[in-house]
């Protein structure tokens, strides 16, 4: 029986990665229900019928910004716990992480936690077979709120990671990537990474307590996209919070403040010596946060700059005129808090300097002169071209629902995108890069450069 639960499962679930939101484009609004539970809970819910599966992201404020830089990892670590055990409670016995592994198998379902920097995160996808999901519902809520955190699993983790740590040392994306991030962020959390300091100090109590503190119905978000109704979905919705401490949200004390990032007062080089083919250069400065208004003019800025690959003007710069790099780039991060803008190159180690120049020169003009209109239509046209590819699965769409849910963005972000790209102009474009951007401030990061 369980085969056939499994087998019939996996295949409904392959279908379901790669499933069509709907079929044709001929709709008029992706409707997204929302609503608060009485336990705080805040469901947002797009129904798709042509398949029988659902997918839920449960969102909390427990990401890595929440952890202290003497504990840098702690929100990653929790979360790969999550996956190695239950506890016994309530006369159900305690499954360890490869009974978990079993039971998930055998409901053809998928179940996983993840922490990023703002965020901490369990997905779920099942088919909406009532059976079948009742018991995906009732293995994740254990999941979530009853983890073992098991000791020894941790003490071999804990090795496991200490030697992937040292190997990614000896990897150059690694360590620019590092010293970028903590030159760009300073002390603010989006900074801290993880060490064999920090890895240390990590304890099973720890994991616990940060688990209690943080993973709560009040603070949780939910989206889920999927063949349920409005009322299957609050089922589910509350199954799977179920057994986690329920209390009043308004007598609940407020989660504490996180300072936002700080502006770097002054251009900071900073030169790895290391044995490369390569030298890796990133350049940058804190952006915006995600619920920035200047965030369409700043998407299209971006693409013109070092975000349209080939037909950016970084990539005809340093790649195409001058031949100092095989490829180019520059990207935003926003998040809760104003997270990295971002220029990214290798090149030959003797040819770092010079390809470093070029690329902050084209920053600096960009922002001083913005697009030209032909370049800002050009962006339009792709992105607005490309925008359904952006929500033409289950799995897509639910991204794109919990970056609402999770921002605050308004119900109808998804309706209304491509007409707000649209009605960007040269002028937005060029405002808001002077408000973000500050060349002349900039980090740059060298690592594995030779002089010249």
């Amino acid at each position: 029986m369980k085969s056939a639960i499994k087998k019939r499962a996996s295949g409904a679930l392959l279908m379901g990665a790669a499933a069509i939101f709907y079929p044709m484009f001929s709709w008029a609004a992706i409707p997204i229900q929302h609503w608060t539970q009485p336990g705080g809970a805040r469901v947002y819910l797009v129904e798709s019928p042509a398949i029988a599966m659902v997918d839920v992201q449960l969102d909390f404020d427990a990401g890595s910004r929440r952890v202290a830089a003497d504990q840098a990892g702690l929100a990653d670590i929790t979360a790969s716990l999550l996956s190695k055990g239950v506890a016994a409670r309530g006369g159900e016995p305690a499954l360890d992480e490869n009974a978990l592994g079993e039971a998930w198998a055998d409901l053809g379902a998928q179940f996983g936690a993840s922490a990023g920097s703002d965020r901490f995160s369990f997905s779920l996808r099942s088919l909406t077979e009532p059976d079948l999901l009742g018991q995906a519902m009732r293995l994740a809520a254990r999941q979530i709120a009853e983890p073992s955190f098991p000791e020894p699993v941790w003490q071999r983790d804990r090795q496991r990671m200490l030697a992937q740590l040292k190997e990614a040392y000896t990897r150059p994306a690694y360590r620019v990537a590092r010293a970028f991030s903590e030159a760009v962020y300073g002390s603010h959390p989006y900074g801290h990474e993880t060490s064999e300091a920090s890895l240390a100090r990590i304890s099973v109590a720890d994991m616990q307590a940060f688990h209690a503190r943080y993973i709560t119905p009040c603070h949780a978000r939910v989206s889920i996209v999927g063949a349920l109704t409005r009322a299957q979905a609050d089922t589910l919705v509350s199954g799977l919070l179920a057994r986690l401490p329920q209390g009043d949200c308004a007598a609940a004390p407020p989660l504490p403040a996180v300072a936002e990032v700080a502006p770097l007062e002054r251009a900071q080089a900073i030169t790895i010596p290391f044995d490369s083919a390569q030298a890796h250069v990133l350049m940058g400065q804190p952006g915006y946060k995600r619920n920035d208004p200047d965030f369409y003019a700043l998407t299209l800025g971006n693409y013109v700059l070092g975000g349209g690959g080939f037909v950016s003007r970084l990539t005809e710069e340093v790649r195409e005129k001058r031949g100092l790099s095989y490829s180019v780039s520059s990207y935003f991060s926003p998040g809760r808090h104003a997270g990295a803008f971002t220029v990214g190159l290798q090149t030959r180690p003797d040819q770092a300097a010079q390809a470093t120049a070029v690329a902050r020169e084209v920053v600096a003009k960009f922002v001083a002169e913005g697009p030209t209109q032909a370049e800002l239509q050009a962006a339009k046209d792709n992105l607005i071209g490309g925008f359904p590819l952006l929500i033409d699965s289950n799995r897509k769409l639910l991204g794109n629902l919990s970056n609402i849910a999770w921002n605050d963005l308004p119900l109808d972000y998804l309706d209304t995108w491509t007409d707000r790209i649209a009605k960007v102009s040269v002028a937005e474009v060029k405002a808001a890069f002077a408000r973000k951007l500050q060349p002349e401030k900039m980090v740059t990061v060298i690592l594995g450069a030779t002089s010249q």
